[in-house]
């Protein structure tokens, strides 16, 4: 009898180790850019293995990230939901008894099983929030979602840490996903504001970014089905959330460590050919990065959603050169292909034509003014909702709609401003001074123009993009005058509200490189208390939240010396 057991627990051992070798292959696949072959290989199999219904899933809500097409969201969305069906038929039975209790009974399988649908949960709940727009309410709903998903991983990472007998065969890849898992929630949740993660049901909870980090670097750096998806948040968090979501100081040395690995195993992986050319961007190194984004467009041509966003990259690439006419060509390309937002890019074509001499040819014959009055016209709903910057694109060009519009004084930098470009070109003195140049020509043509209802907002505009570059340029006292002007002139703000908390924090970021702590505090508090329903107002939250959890960090950091 007990030999009959043994034989059934072999081969449910050996479905796993075959369902798991075969997963890797599609993974591989995957990032040598063969991405139809990796979902051909994973597809028969995802509605009996729970390894294949959770990778199949997985790459299929990359698909959706990249696209943030409705269509593509949604359909991610439901494989994930079928895939976590799929693991809960190999869970174990009693799900009322906690791991620990339900003990030594439990096979292999089903703690792979834990693992899966705690997977599946997690991603699931990403997609819920990549459909939300900026409101903080819409974040309910996915928080039921990750409070089960993190419930499980902790009783994963507590059961196999007090079971370090139960080493099966396949333990390696169980490991991945907890780490996975635990990394994940940790390094994400840091990043969110306390009155987000409140809402989250999270109350008293808060991430441990360093933790967070450590986990996802041991899974990153042991080969194992999860390698790839840790090196992945890692590599975003380190060149995209920390400027988008941070303070803009992303570790470039530690991303670039992460991507040697990868690029050596996959020297022709568009995903790595976009986070190298990202690093060098963030480096100062222009134009290799734009070599690297030009790489990525090449090394494939099966997912066109791959070449968008290279071709985000280098619209910005060439907005921090001034290269107006390539900036505006990748604008006009991404209106074309992508349907991320069409408002968006007709709206960096519009300000990319605006910061042309008046003279000079349009390419393809184009108006700016044209271009800015159609912005609205291409508002869309991801999933009900439009994108925050979407929205701020539409708000800006709505004074284009009179028959002699107040044009706007410099559209592309304060749009690059949004993305936390002015940190892209602090390292790169030239580049600095000649956004410098720029701000000081468009000054000059406002103080020459007649007063008008946007002339206030457009100078505090120029003064805040101003401080910014004095601050790259070193000239502290001159830059922190500039942020003062705009807090001062709060009163007389008609539209571009957020301008004053966002001049706040700056000046904030400002006292923290001076080491003027408690005034650092105090503004970044006025900062977060006195100011709402303002423009992209969850961005504002989320670099106010790190730059007090820099501040937090670094006076820990004091107390031990």
């Amino acid at each position: 009898m007990s030999n009959g057991k043994d034989a059934t627990e072999n081969s449910s051992q050996m479905t796993l180790k075959e369902s798991l070798d075969e997963c890797m292959e599609a993974l591989d696949l995957f990032l040598n850019n063969h991405f139809n072959e990796s979902l051909e290989r994973l597809r028969p199999r995802a509605n009996e293995s729970m390894y294949h219904a959770l990778i199949y899933a997985t790459v299929l809500e990359m698909q959706a990230m990249m696209t943030f097409q409705h269509d593509d969201i949604s359909n991610a969305g439901n494989t994930m939901k079928s895939a976590q069906e799929v693991c809960q038929r190999f869970r174990r039975k009693n799900q009322s008894l906690s791991l620990k209790s339900a003990g030594d009974s439990l096979t292999e399988e089903q703690l792979h099983a834990e693992v899966c649908y705690a997977e599946c949960q997690l991603q699931r709940a990403a997609l819920t929030f990549l459909q939300q727009d900026d409101n903080m309410v819409s974040f309910i709903k996915g928080g039921i979602k990750v409070r089960n998903s993190y419930l499980i991983y902790k009783e994963l990472h507590s059961y196999i840490q007090s079971h370090d007998s139960v080493k099966g065969p396949s333990h390696i890849h169980l490991e991945g996903g907890i780490l996975f898992g635990i990394g994940a929630f940790n390094l994400t949740l840091s990043l969110f504001p306390a009155r987000i993660l409140k809402i989250l049901e999270f109350a008293g909870f808060s991430g441990d970014k360093e933790y967070g980090l450590s986990q996802l670097h041991d899974g990153a750096t042991v080969m194992n089905l999860r390698s790839m998806l840790c090196g992945l948040l890692l590599l975003c968090y380190y060149t995209f959330l920390t400027f988008i979501l941070g303070t803009g100081e992303g570790d470039v040395a530690d991303a670039e460590q992460l991507l040697k690995p990868f690029r050596l195993r996959y020297p022709r992986g568009a995903i790595f050919l976009f986070f190298a050319g990202r690093t060098e961007e963030i480096k100062g190194n222009i134009d290799e990065a734009v070599k690297l984004f030009e790489d990525g467009c090449k090394a494939q041509h099966a997912w066109k959603q791959f070449h968008h966003m290279c071709y985000w990259e280098l619209m910005w690439c060439f907005t921090y050169k001034r290269v107006w006419k390539m900036a505006y060509f990748y604008a006009d390309l991404l209106s074309q292909e992508s349907r991320w937002s069409k408002a968006m890019y007709v709206y960096m074509k519009a300000a990319c034509l605006s910061m042309l001499p008046v003279d000079e040819a349009r390419p393809f014959g184009e108006n700016e003014i044209e271009l800015f009055r159609q912005v609205p016209s291409f508002k869309q709903k991801i999933a009900g909702k439009s994108p925050p910057t979407e929205k701020f694109a539409i708000r800006k060009a709505r004074r284009y709609k009179a028959q002699c519009p107040a044009r706007l004084p410099v559209p592309v930098l304060e749009m690059m401003y949004m993305w936390n470009g002015f940190t892209m070109i602090r390292k790169r003195p030239e580049l600095t001074e000649g956004m410098m140049q720029t701000l000081v020509e468009a000054e000059r043509t406002l103080l020459e123009s007649p007063e008008n209802e946007y002339s206030v907002d457009d100078r505090c505009v120029i003064h805040l993009l101003m401080g910014l570059c004095l601050k790259n340029q070193g000239k502290a006292q001159a830059a922190e005058d500039c942020f003062n002007k705009v807090y001062a002139s709060e009163k007389k703000i008609r539209f571009d509200h957020y301008l004053v908390p966002n001049s706040l924090l700056e000046l904030s970021l400002l006292y923290i490189d001076q080491g003027r702590r408690d005034e650092a505090v105090r503004v970044l508090r006025k900062a977060k208390n006195n100011y709402k329903d303002y423009s992209m107002e969850s961005r504002t939250h989320f670099r106010v939240h790190a730059a007090l959890a820099k501040l937090k960090a670094d006076q820990e950091e004091i107390t031990h010396l």
